[in-house]
């Protein structure tokens, strides 16, 4: 019954919430005296935290608008490519100028574990400068009603390889977090079937490929605790009127709370900082907790079948290092990569896929040449610093797109001796 409470509680502050938004409005009106007062911008503060803490945060938008290409500002228009029930293929189509060399096509593979796509802004808009940008728009599973049927981790694979089938030759995949595990099994099985639309590169960053290495706290809790018990404690019906009502998810409320339990004394001093700022008409920094939180606070429904056979399958069998998972009752093999480069990334300070984690796809993935591999990692970033933010875009995404560009089947030439390349600043392994 939790769901259905949670549900209640939200309606029943409804009238509560729109209420202090109208005080907050009244507040810092400028016609109200009151407002140019210290005591006036307490009270707006109090309840526009009242407002944003009692509030359902909705999907957000990419809000990519343009991207600079050889200097010039270009216009960004998204369009959905490919769609499935539980999946959108949003392209960003980029208008280029007149000549302007074919980019290579990227799809991003956003991770499916409670945050929408637009997490992934940061990365998206890093990337578009360069590159055909597409990346997976995934559905909150309380949307998506009973008759569209399951999505399991069997579904996840299949999803990924039909995109690339959608795309097109030389295409190059970006699996963040999550979907490493079920990117390099696409892959793998896309080779084993000698694929002629098998990516041409294949990027893992801050993936979970062996959580036995360095165990984070969310590593640990999977362990500690027998499959039944999350079957029984987090696992629940969409309630009614929601489109996918009696869908048994693993729900978004649930996920956000668990996410800032992890760091729940600094989500608790950056609110007090936000009523200081508001107080004190700190607009800039009010607007960038704002923009953060409206992001992280905005979460989706898992489907109860993904989130089990995830949770089995890479954080307590270990099935992919271990050889052992399978598809659709067959083996996933990833000695049969041999034709997609790899490139693995990492976070020095990941406290959700410790370093090591994600390395260990180079280490099971044996028959890739070594100069169709490098791995990097990051110094000084977190989980997050990994696919957004100022280091990502200085340090990392040029990575990326110059292993892209080195790796496409078009221009792929094989030098006649690998040199290894050591990257300043951080830790680099094999030849670009």
């Amino acid at each position: 019954m939790y769901y259905q409470l949670y549900e209640l509680n939200h309606a029943m502050m409804a009238p509560w919430r729109a209420a202090a938004d109208q005080m907050r409005i009244a507040f810092r009106n400028p016609l109200n005296p009151l407002a140019h007062t210290y005591f006036g911008r307490t009270m707006a503060a109090g309840f526009e935290v009242l407002e944003r803490s009692t509030r359902r945060y909705g999907k957000p938008d990419f809000d990519l608008p343009q991207t600079t290409i050889d200097g010039k500002s270009v216009s960004v228009h998204e369009k959905i490519v490919w769609k499935r029930p539980f999946c959108n293929l949003i392209h960003f189509e980029r208008c280029l100028p007149a000549g302007h060399p074919k980019d290579p096509k990227i799809l991003i593979v956003a991770p499916m574990s409670g945050h929408y796509a637009t997490l992934l802004r940061g990365t998206v808009e890093a990337l578009l400068p360069h590159a055909e940008v597409h990346i997976t728009d995934w559905v909150d599973a309380r949307m998506v009603p009973l008759s569209d049927g399951g999505f399991d981790l069997d579904d996840y694979i299949d999803y990924v390889i039909q995109m690339l089938h959608a795309l097109g030759p030389d295409t190059h995949v970006v699996a963040v977090c999550q979907p490493a595990v079920p990117v390099l099994a696409a892959v793998a099985v896309m080779e084993a079937d000698n694929d002629p639309l098998s990516p041409s590169t294949m990027t893992l960053m801050g993936g979970p490929i062996d959580t036995r290495i360095n165990p984070t706290a969310v590593n640990k809790l999977a362990e500690e605790k027998p499959i039944e018990w999350f079957r029984d404690n987090v696992i629940m019906p969409v309630p009614w009127p929601q489109p996918g009502f009696m869908r048994i998810v693993y729900p978004g409320f649930l996920q956000l709370s668990g996410f800032m339990s992890m760091n729940l004394d600094r989500h608790v001093v950056a609110h007090k900082e936000f009523f200081a700022h508001l107080v004190k008409n700190d607009g800039d920094a009010a607007e960038k907790h704002r923009d953060f939180y409206d992001e992280y606070l905005a979460v989706m429904d898992l489907t109860a079948e993904f989130y089990l056979q995830t949770v089995e399958t890479v954080f307590m069998k270990h099935a992919l290092p271990k050889g052992e998972m399978m598809h659709r009752a067959r083996p996933v093999d990833t000695t049969a990569i041999r034709n997609v480069a790899l490139l693995t990334v990492e976070g020095e300070n990941d406290d959700i896929s410790g370093v090591g984690q994600t390395k260990a796809a180079q280490t099971i993935c044996t028959n890739i040449p070594d100069d169709m591999r490098m791995h990097y990692m990051q110094p000084d970033v977190g989980h997050y610093g990994v696919f957004n933010g100022s280091r990502f875009r200085k340090e990392i995404a040029p990575r990326i797109v110059s292993f892209v560009q080195a790796h496409g089947k078009a221009s792929r030439v094989k030098p006649s001796k690998p040199v290894t390349r050591v990257i300043k600043g951080g830790k680099s392994e094999g030849a670009a």
